[in-house]
């Protein structure tokens, strides 16, 4: 079963992230965001727009929510994370991210 995280800009639901059957990702926007004339694209290189991109693995803009360095390696052993499970890193470390984009678990969804 893939795993999903809700992509939120401020406390709005922008889009979703989701793990492959094949361990890669995919990120689509959300129809209401893309509604919004408002909207903005959660990074310059992700561009609104309908169709989802699919990559090997998450695209560098989200593994870069991820901590680096020392804080990295203190999360990790704190939650007792696999290193190499990048998706589980993503679900687990960032819900509160620096700026305005987090990602939330599905299961979280408010």
């Amino acid at each position: 079963m893939s795993r999903r995280l809700r992509v939120l800009f401020g406390d709005r639901l922008a889009g979703w992230l989701e793990e492959t059957p094949t361990g890669g990702a995919r990120f689509a926007y959300a129809p209401e965001w893309l509604a919004d004339p408002e909207a903005q694209a959660v990074s310059l290189r992700l561009p609104l727009r309908k169709e989802p991109w699919d990559w090997a693995r998450p695209h560098p803009f989200f593994l870069g929510l991820l901590p680096e360095g020392w804080l990295f390696d203190v999360a990790v052993a704190a939650r007792k994370l696999a290193r190499d499970d990048t998706f589980g890193l993503l679900s687990a470390l960032c819900r509160d991210c620096p700026g305005a984009v987090s990602l939330v678990p599905e299961e979280e969804a408010p």
